[in-house]
Order: structure tokens, then C-alpha cells, then sequence
């Protein structure tokens, strides 16, 4: 049978959009998805900054009267203004183990971008950098935490079928108390107790002033990363107000330098071990007693940013934070903790974080494709 790929218009087209991963991940013990209010905000204009700089569009495959598969296809101008190049972006993929379907959806993204005068298809970006990115290429046997993707081994497999070459990947590290090297800590401790660096927690009492800090160090810290797409001061809010809804502030870090902000990290409770057991998406009406419930019992951490800005690299300030951060989290009873995303190629982060005892078990991969 023909595969056909439309674009979601009506709220039954939308409603097979966002249900579609139930019936590709079921049974699969490590799929977690999140809230379903969170998700449908990610697509609605009005909610989300994105659509500001961006265009967007939303599709389904359907196969023998059935979705079969998802795909969003997206020009991020930011990004263009940045780059330089004419990259598109695809993403949310999901599809059933079917490649004719992976291909038409495929060739509908790729479609898409170039009649808007793209060359290039890259992702899954979902929506950026600044999102949840990649497929998992290695380390499917545990379940991903916070704001990292997860995907049947076939995706790949797909992508490379139909053409995609790795434009990047991306590594996860673990760090358990037991692998932790008490000489490094040391090492942090003799460097953080120099008289013009010190460490503090971000206060949330003053919320907008210190995000407008964090954020200057963000977009300054990472402007030299690949893939980097500055945040607007708008889409900084927005990440900012939903990660304080579940941040713990003594887990966010600001690194001064006489008094001057220079490096910033942050390390988030991991929710998917609580979102894990709301199967349904569902938080109302019994859903957010099951998430609280689950969330009292979480005992690892994600550090997700750490960065330092350019003339202040290389003093050790990278270390300092990790060794914070996790002196902190083991105070707080968590046991280990995700270092994740790492360029494949940054290796002086990649290097601190093994000196620390971190271990790479996870690999995602960012693909792209000529057109």
C-alpha cells in the first residue's frame, strides 16, 4: 500500500500527531514521555517564542487507513543569520518499523526546506540545540533523563538508509558516587578557595535579574559551539520560567571572578524517573499525585549547561562547578548524575569530566543531508 504524508490541519490530524508515540513505544519499558499540556504547548505559535524566527510545519503518514509516522519540518532565520548556510531542520520524528514510511516522510521534510530555498536537511532538532536533539545511536538499555531523546534502534538505521550522513555526536557521560575520584575534588577545592573566585547559588527570589545574568553568560559562553543558536531574551524566559517549576537553586551555579559573573552551570532533579510512571501523559486528575509521589523519590541529576566564558577558560572554573555540583547533589542524597550533551569533539570538557570518573554511556548522533 501507498504511504500518504499530509499536513496537520484539523484537531483530529493534530490529535494522531501527538498520540501517535503510545502505540510506537508500547511495551517498551524505557520510553518516557512528558506531560501532555507540555507537549501540546510546544506547537502552539502563541505559547511558544520559537515560532517567532521560525517557520513550522506539522506532518503525519498514514498507511493502509492508519498514522503510521510523524515529522516536523522547520527554517529556524535565527539560525540562518548565524550560520550563514541554508539548513533546514526536521524533527519530532516518529514512525513505525516501516522504512517506506521513514522515506516519505523524509522526502516530505526534505521538500518542504528546499522550496523554501534550504540545501541542506539536518536533525532531529526538536526544535534546536537549546531542545531536545539527535537520535540515540548507543546505550538503550536504560531510560533517558531529562530533556534527552530516546528512539527505537531503527531510526538510524532509517536515516542512513534513505541518505543521512553524521553531521556530529553528542555523548552522555555517567558519574556514580563510587566512580567519583576524591583527588580531583581536592584539586577543585585548593582552586575554589582562591580569594577572587567563589561560587554562588542563583538566588530565585531575584529570578529576572539573575536570568538576564545567566543569560548573558549563556550566549556568550557557547557562541563558539557547533550548532549554537543564541536564545531571545523571550525564549530565555520561557525555558527559564518551566525549568524552575522542577530546579532545585542550590543545583544552579554562578562562578564570579572579582565579583564579575564569568561561568555558569546548571543541574536538574531527573523528572523523567517520575514522568516514567505517568503512562498516560495525563496530569489531571490523578496524574499529578503520581508525579509528586515519584518525584520525592529520584536520586540522580542531569547536569544539562556548564559553560565559562572566553579569557576565563582553562583556570580550572569548569572543574570547580562539576566538583560543586556534585558535592552538593551527594548532600542532597542523589547518587549519581548524567553529564550530558558533550560534543564528541570538545575535548577539554570531555576530559575534565573523565578525570572527575565520568564514563561515556550513551552516544547520540545529529545527521544531515544535501538536497
Amino acid at each position: 500500500m501507498a504511504v500518504t504524508v499530509k499536513t496537520v490541519k484539523t484537531k483530529q490530524d493534530f490529535k494522531e500527531f501527538i498520540s501517535l508515540p503510545w502505540r510506537i513505544y508500547e511495551g517498551d519499558p524505557n520510553w518516557v514521555t512528558e506531560p501532555l499540556l507540555e507537549l501540546k504547548e510546544k506547537f502552539n505559535p502563541e505559547k511558544n517564542p520559537y515560532y517567532n524566527h521560525s517557520e513550522v510545519e506539522l506532518f503525519i503518514a498514514e498507511k493502509d487507513g492508519r498514522t503510521e509516522g510523524r515529522i516536523v519540518a522547520h527554517i529556524d532565520r535565527n539560525f540562518l543569520d548565524v550560520v550563514k548556510k541554508e539548513i533546514g531542520f526536521f524533527g519530532f520524528f516518529e514512525c513505525s518499523q516501516d522504512y517506506q514510511v521513514a522515506r516519505a516522510l523524509f522526502d516530505k521534510a526534505s521538500e518542504w526546506v528546499s522550496e523554501r530555498g534550504m540545501n541542506t536537511l539536518m536533525g532531529p532538532f526538536s526544535f534546536s540545540t537549546n531542545d531536545v536533539v539527535a537520535f540515540l545511536v548507543e546505550g538503550f538499555s536504560s531510560p533517558p533523563m531529562i530533556m534527552m531523546p530516546y528512539n527505537p534502534r531503527y531510526y538510524p538505521e532509517f536515516a542512513k538508509k534513505y541518505g543521512f550522513s553524521k553531521a556530529k555526536d553528542l555523548l552522555a557521560y555517567l558519574l556514580t558516587e563510587e566512580d567519583l575520584d576524591p583527588r580531583i575534588i581536592r584539586v577543585a577545592e585548593k582552586i575554589r578557595k582562591r580569594k577572587n573566585f567563589r561560587v554562588r547559588s542563583v538566588n530565585f527570589r531575584r529570578f529576572s535579574q539573575e536570568l538576564e545574568i545567566i543569560r548573558g553568560i549563556y550566549n556568550r559562553a557557547w557562541s563558539e559551539n557547533w550548532g549554537f543558536i543564541p536564545m531571545t531574551e523571550e525564549e530565555f524566559e520561557h525555558i527559564g520560567g518551566k525549568l524552575k517549576q522542577i530546579a532545585d537553586q542550590d543545583l544552579i551555579l554562578i562562578g564570579e571572578v572579582d565579583d564579575k559573573p564569568v561561568a555558569f552551570s546548571m543541574a536538574l532533579p531527573n523528572i523523567n524517573y517520575a514522568l516514567k510512571h505517568l503512562k498516560s501523559g495525563k496530569l489531571f486528575p490523578f496524574g499529578i499525585l503520581k508525579l509528586l509521589w515519584w518525584t520525592r523519590k529520584i536520586k540522580a541529576l542531569r547536569v544539562l549547561t556548564l559553560g565559562v566564558i572566553p579569557g576565563y577558560r582553562k583556570r580550572g572554573i569548569e572543574l570547580v562547578l562539576y566538583a560543586e555540583t556534585i558535592r552538593r547533589g551527594l548532600k542532597k542524597g542523589y547518587k549519581k548524575a548524567e553529564m550530558s550533551w558533550i560534543l564528541e569533539d570538545n575535548h577539554i570538557m570531555c576530559k575534565g569530566i573523565e578525570d572527575l570518573g565520568g564514563k561515556v554511556y550513551k552516544r547520540y548522533r545529529i545527521y544531515e543531508k544535501g538536497l
